[in-house]
Formats: C-alpha cells, sequence, structure tokens
C-alpha cells in the first residue's frame, strides 16, 4: 500500500470514530453563545493558529458570532512575548478584551495544553483565566485532549488512528468539525458564495 492510500485510509478511519453527540453538543453551545450575544475567542498555536484565523472568518461570516483570534493581532502578540513571556500571551489578551460569562474560548490545538511537559502553557493559562471569569470552554483537540479536555464544558477529541500521525489528523480534522459547524441548522445564518450562486 502506498503512503498516499494509508493517509487516506487513516482520515476515514478518524471520521468513523469521531464522536457525533459531542459535535452536537458544541453546536448547542455555541448557538447559545450567540443567542447571549457573546464572543468567540479561538486559541491555537503552530498550524493550529493558522486554523484559528480561518475559523474566525467562517464564525464571523456565516454564523455571525462575533469572533477573534489573538495570534491574528502579531504586533501585540510579539509585544507580549517579548515583554511579559510565552506563557501568559493569551491570558492578557483576553483580560484586556473583558473575557465574560456570554463569551467563550474555543481551543484548536494537537495536545490540549500541558502544563508538567510545558507544551503550549499560555493555552493552559488562558483557559484556567477563563474558568474564574465563568466564561465557556470549547475545543478541538487531538491526543487525550490535555488541559482543554479536563476543563471544557463540551471538547471534541480527534481519535488517534496513527501514533505517528497525531499532528496531521488532528490539525486537518479541526478544519473538517469547525466547517460542518458553521454549516449546522443551528448555527449557520448566511449563505456561502457558491452554494447560493448554483441556486
Amino acid at each position: 500500500m502506498s503512503y498516499s492510500q494509508q493517509h487516506l485510509d487513516e482520515s476515514v478511519e478518524v471520521i468513523k470514530q469521531l464522536d457525533a453527540s459531542k459535535i452536537e453538543e458544541m453546536a448547542v453551545l455555541l448557538a447559545k453563545v450567540k443567542n447571549k450575544g457573546g464572543r468567540l475567542f479561538f486559541l491555537g498555536v503552530g498550524g493550529s493558529a493558522g486554523n484559528c484565523s480561518h475559523a474566525v472568518n467562517d464564525f464571523r461570516k456565516i454564523v455571525g458570532i462575533e469572533s477573534y483570534a489573538p495570534t491574528d493581532n502579531v504586533s501585540e502578540l510579539t509585544a507580549r512575548t517579548n515583554d511579559e513571556g510565552w506563557s501568559t500571551v493569551f491570558a492578557e489578551w483576553l483580560k484586556i478584551s473583558k473575557l465574560n460569562t456570554k463569551d467563550a474560548l474555543f481551543i484548536l490545538s494537537v495536545g490540549g495544553g500541558n502544563v508538567e511537559k510545558n507544551i503550549s502553557p499560555n493555552l493552559v493559562a488562558a483557559l484556567k483565566y477563563a474558568k474564574t471569569v465563568g466564561s465557556k470552554i470549547t475545543g478541538i483537540v487531538g491526543r487525550d485532549g490535555g488541559f482543554t479536555a479536563e476543563v471544557a464544558d463540551v471538547c471534541v477529541i480527534i481519535p488517534t488512528v496513527n501514533a505517528n500521525n497525531i499532528t496531521p489528523h488532528s490539525e486537518a480534522f479541526q478544519a473538517v468539525v469547525w466547517h460542518l459547524l458553521v454549516s449546522h441548522p443551528v448555527l449557520k445564518s448566511s449563505e456561502t458564495k457558491w452554494e447560493s450562486a448554483v441556486k
């Protein structure tokens, strides 16, 4: 079997093992945030940060939820990293944004954060801050979900079907799940261009 076929077969297996009930729960949670006039704050690092930027676009344009990704503001991100340290960049950004009980954090991460292993400590700090102010927490993460899965109201974990491909499958399926969400009838409020153009 070629590697290409193996990777595609693994992707099929990931889809089979995804927990659709958790995705439904996430859609309901996000609909409640929208209906209360809350905001979504997407947090991620590396490839997941790029996914956050894309997700912000979709949730703003298709769903109509005010959404932000701190990593889109490279000036503030680098200033805070330089002056205060990497581990607090998201928590401090959220404090200035006055994160509150109507809002939600949306974590996109391969591991979900782990302080003991010093992996994504900035996500952990942001999650701890969110708990103190009572905002909702949701996320799409890989592996065992890390700290995100421990504290989230709803968390979708991308199943591990090959330990050598955790990162590519986790980041790829973040996009599959959030595109499902913005297409979900309880969330979608605007037609996407191509679908509306062919009607």
